[in-house]
């Protein structure tokens, strides 16, 4: 009985709900920042206890990680947090953004709006998937030269030269400042911060229009009610169709690069096909029998917070917490011990292979 209560006052704390309705509105957000900081703890330590793999190998692996997890969460706070705060801004104030007409069979209390509101939030990952492989490619040398202190000048230099903004030299942030009571010749900027926030925030009205529009038209709110029963996996699916559209991205840059080394490309690019196919076929799974047997818990949930008005969105963060946390587990935790070791295999037996013909 203590524990029942126990669990029913954790259930209801004012920080749990106000934190799942935050990742409700920022599920993308919430996503790549688990994304970097498994990536720059779990992830690089078990890439790097695995054992009789080249070193080299393993310096690139733990390299990719990181520039993928950097670049994702970067990408994402400057493309997916503006949709995601004008998908918000509709939320609140729907008449404004949205036809009067659309909202009396599709407005957001309705299941089929949540559906096309959380595939518009997420889509800013898909969207973004091709430039993320290119900027996580180009920025492997950089990192394998700041962390490992790998350093071939020209293929550094071939990189610094196609993405000049990569050179994060310590000059940069040392070099020589000048006197705080030295005048510019530069005319004072001043009075702009007001005329600022006012284009951003016409901008950003202007893409809650767009997205009001999107979200009023008839062809969208037909396909949505027909698969509104799949808002509460739609994360998940949107989640993996990213990471197809990234891989394959990645393998195709990885194999044009100048500037990584020849040899390791191959177990760069094993590794991440591993990576992904397994982590989506084992978190498809993992999440469809933890799914079947939190029903009882989400109904809970609910009952327990019946009379807090945002409710549904908690229970749309709960659908993203479960398959992100169950997807980031394997793919940063679990697995990279043993794609890293299969994809060095890999390699050695095609090498074996082609030198016997």
């Amino acid at each position: 009985m203590q524990v029942n209560r126990v669990t029913n006052k954790l259930l209801q704390n004012k920080f749990l709900l106000k934190s799942l309705e935050k990742i409700s509105d920022h599920g993308t957000s919430f996503a790549a920042g688990t994304s970097l900081v498994l990536s720059l703890t779990l992830r690089t330590l078990s890439i790097n206890s695995t054992p009789n793999i080249d070193k080299d190998n393993k310096q690139y692996a733990i390299s990719n990680s990181i520039a993928s997890s950097l670049v994702k969460f970067g990408i994402v706070e400057a493309v997916a947090l503006p949709i995601e705060n004008a998908v918000n801004r509709i939320d609140k104030n729907a008449e404004k953004y949205i036809k009067i007409s659309t909202l009396k069979t599709f407005g957001p209390d309705s299941r089929s709006y949540k559906f096309v509101t959380q595939s518009i939030k997420l889509s800013a990952g898909l969207l973004t998937a091709i430039p993320k492989s290119i900027l996580t490619v180009a920025l492997i040398p950089v990192i394998m030269d700041k962390i490992f202190k790998y350093n071939p000048k020209k293929e550094l230099e071939k990189t610094l030269e196609k993405y000049p903004f990569l050179n994060i030299s310590s000059h940069n942030f040392f070099s020589e400042q000048k006197p705080l009571s030295q005048k510019s010749s530069e005319p004072a900027f001043t009075g702009g911060f007001g005329a600022a926030k006012t284009f951003f925030g016409r901008m950003n009205d202007k893409l809650s229009q767009v997205i009001g529009n999107i979200i009023s038209n008839k062809k969208v709110q037909s396909i949505a009610k027909r698969y509104e029963m799949e808002d509460e996996d739609i994360y998940k699916h949107m989640s993996a169709l990213t990471d197809v559209v990234l891989t394959g991205s990645a393998v195709y840059q990885t194999n044009k690069s100048d500037s990584i080394k020849e040899n390791c490309k191959k177990v760069l690019n094993y590794n991440n096909i591993i990576s992904t196919a397994v982590t989506l076929f084992a978190g498809y799974k993992a999440d469809d029998f933890i799914k079947g047997r939190t029903e009882k818990f989400v109904t809970k949930f609910k009952e327990l917070n019946k009379d807090y008005k945002n409710i549904d969105k908690c229970i749309q963060g709960i659908h993203i917490v479960r398959p992100a946390i169950i997807f980031a587990g394997i793919y940063y935790a679990l697995l990279p011990i043993f794609s890293i070791y299969f994809a060095d295999k890999i390699d050695k037996f095609v090498q074996k292979s082609h030198a016997k013909q």
